[in-house]
């Protein structure tokens, strides 16, 4: 397929809109990535503690991005994967999605109990459909089946916002900016592996899905994304991995559409998602502190700072960069980069981070985020993504 059309019209988005953001240096260093030993423990750390519905998703995601990037939506023509693949690759991606799918209750529309959210079971959503794609067993239809009610509630039985928003909560109509990383990214792969005119009307969707939760969370008076709108217990504080997850989130969209056979027919949205990373960034990196951290409440100077939101962030920028060839927040990811890995103990647990359950204290002594074990593969993964092929450059001129 061909993607220089589209190509084309981002380039040309970029060029107008780069803005001149003061940079760190002239010159970036890139620490030394984390040694195998040092992120093998990371690794089984993650898997341990994943628990949660959206925990599991996103090791999932984790472990596609940092072993097996062939098959991440960030590669180059990831959409379609193969339908076989050579014994054990991504074993431990497929073997989440059989044990999720092997344990779904019959009586059950989402692949796992969300504990409330609506969001949340969808982040399993992708290693799902790739066990589907490259089954074995052409007649299995166990992960097809799994997949497509898993589907089915999130676009017909969710309650909705009234700007058409699918609800992130099931009691009540609530929109997290956590949604946007949980959701969209299924229903784009989802669309991207079907094809035809129901695969770019769910291409569409998960586009939508970013739009309508903008629409509402985004607070554009200091360019951050409110954490949680609609209903009762909202939180409109600028919650730093809220802001992670809807980034993350959005290029996930982004990179999927990319990949798939709807690129040339959706270059507008592209354009609109490309900008939505950007404006977040722009809005994010002005708060990081000298150290490189970013805090839990990002714009707020007597919060704590937080390694896990700082990770996913970063990530997020090297994947902006690799995107699109813009290291305007290159600089600031870069300082993250640092700033996580000297978090990471020599057990391979990333140590400073929020509680993820509670939003608004630190992880307590000997607790760790489940979440924040699978950032540090992200951010790892988007690094080496960003590196050119076979470099072992360690300064960048930024």
């Amino acid at each position: 397929m061909l993607f220089s059309t589209h190509i084309f019209a981002v380039v040309l988005y970029l060029s107008l809109c780069v803005k001149s953001t003061p940079t760190l240096s002239s010159q970036c260093i890139l620490p030394p990535l984390l040694s195998p030993e040092k992120l093998s423990l990371v690794r089984a750390n993650a898997i341990n503690i994943s628990t949660h519905s959206w925990e599991i998703g996103t090791l999932a995601e984790a472990l596609t991005e940092f072993e097996w990037p062939q098959l991440g939506v960030f590669a180059l023509d990831s959409i379609p994967p193969p339908r076989h693949l050579e014994e054990g690759i991504a074993a431990d991606v497929l073997s989440i999605a059989e044990t999720v799918v092997a344990q779904k209750s019959p009586n059950l529309l989402p692949l796992i109990n969300g504990d409330g959210a609506v969001g949340d079971p969808a982040s399993i959503g992708n290693s799902v459909l790739l066990r589907n794609w490259t089954r074995q067993d052409r007649q299995d239809t166990a992960f097809a089946k799994a997949a497509s009610e898993q589907l089915y509630y999130l676009l017909h039985v969710a309650p909705r916002a009234p700007n058409g928003a699918i609800s992130h909560r099931e009691s009540q109509v609530q929109l997290w900016s956590d949604f946007i990383y949980m959701a969209p990214p299924f229903i784009a792969y989802y669309g991207a592996l079907h094809g035809g005119h129901w695969g770019l009307a769910l291409l569409r969707t998960a586009y939508d899905q970013v739009r309508l939760y903008r629409e509402v969370l985004f607070d554009a008076d200091v360019g951050l994304w409110r954490h949680i709108a609609l209903g009762s217990g909202t939180d409109p504080t600028h919650w730093a991995t809220g802001n992670a997850w809807a980034v993350a989130g959005a290029l996930r969209v982004l990179a999927t559409i990319q990949q798939s056979f709807a690129a040339e027919l959706m270059i507008p949205q592209q354009i609109d998602l490309l900008h939505w990373v950007r404006e977040t960034l722009e809005g994010v990196w002005k708060y990081q502190q000298t150290n490189g951290t970013l805090l839990n409440y990002i714009d707020q100077p007597d919060s704590f700072a937080d390694t896990s939101s700082t990770a996913l962030l970063a990530a997020s920028s090297f994947r902006f960069a690799t995107l699109t060839g813009d290291n305007t927040y290159t600089p600031a990811a870069i300082l993250a980069l640092e700033l996580v890995q000297k978090s990471v103990d020599e057990n391979g647990w990333l140590c400073g981070t929020v509680d993820p359950e509670t939003f608004s204290s630190p992880s307590p002594p000997g607790i760790h985020s489940p979440e924040g074990q699978s950032f540090v593969l992200l951010l790892e993964a988007a690094v080496l993504r960003w590196l050119p092929p076979g470099t072992e450059k360690r300064a960048y001129e930024c």
